[in-house]
């Protein structure tokens, strides 16, 4: 299988961790819909909408995206993200910021967390480590597993169901376990995913724990696999908060599965 070669303005140790995450799944058996028995009952019609029978359960995936992102004002950027479910993720992206171009990356994976971001890739504009960091990228983590549908078979997640629409997931994510609700339409589409996360979304630097969601739209087919491809983020969703907590607002545009 093909490598899919990192984003250049990445550093050596985030680097490393693209190329760990897409590492292949490893004798990944095709989906029966079988195995999709004992979930409860909105899990389960969500998985049998977004995984098409015989389909390799691959775990890690290569998205390409593109959307606005919220810095002083909305943003347009592009960007690739490495991603498996409960070890970690790499985010780069380019924003522009009218005629000047922000570069930089989201990552996390084994517990180190990190955001490096530049002005005309010179200029430090934001960036953070440490455990607070590590903490709220471990909930996002925790969060995008819904992009890799394959991982709600994975035994080390617990399901549980509210009521007809929506099931909880719970899944280890660092040294946490991080409970992710899922609301799922009557035909199994993802409508919303929503969790408790670590963060400081007033940026005061007081960290704490807040509401924050995903609104999911449109969806597309990739290797057998039906996810969100217009998708909603931020602090505060469902509620009064959400104008100023949004933040995010992009559009899958290709997803490879290993």
């Amino acid at each position: 299988m093909t490598v899919i070669v990192a984003p250049p303005h990445l550093t050596d140790a985030a680097r490393g961790d693209w190329e760990v995450l897409q590492t292949p799944t490893p004798a990944a058996p095709r989906f029966d819909p079988a195995q999709a028995e004992l979930l409860p009952e909105p899990a389960r019609r969500w998985v049998l909408h977004a995984v098409a029978p015989g389909t390799p359960l691959l775990r890690a995936v290569v998205l390409d995206l593109r959307g606005t992102i919220r810095l002083g004002g909305w943003r347009p950027f592009r960007a690739a993200q490495a991603l498996l479910p409960m070890a970690g993720y790499v985010w780069a992206a380019t924003a522009r910021l009218g005629p000047v171009t922000v570069r930089g990356f989201d990552r996390y994976r084994d517990g180190t967390g990190e955001m490096r971001w530049r002005l005309l890739d010179v200029l430090p504009v934001m960036s953070g480590s440490g455990p607070d960091i590590a903490r709220s990228a471990a909930g996002r983590l925790a969060a995008e597993f819904v992009l890799a549908p394959a991982a709600a078979l994975d035994a080390r997640v617990q399901w549980k169901a509210l009521g007809d629409h929506q099931a909880v997931a719970r899944l280890p994510v660092g040294e946490e376990e991080h409970e992710v609700t899922l609301t799922v339409a009557p035909d199994g589409r993802l409508e919303a995913v929503t969790l408790p996360r670590w963060g400081d979304p007033s940026g005061d630097g007081r960290f704490g724990v807040h509401p924050f969601g995903v609104e999911c739209g449109r969806e597309a087919v990739f290797d057998g696999f039906t996810i969100p491809a217009e998708l909603r983020g931020g602090w505060w969703p469902g509620g009064d908060r959400w104008a100023d907590g949004e933040f995010i607002r992009c559009t899958v545009e290709h997803a490879r599965y290993r």
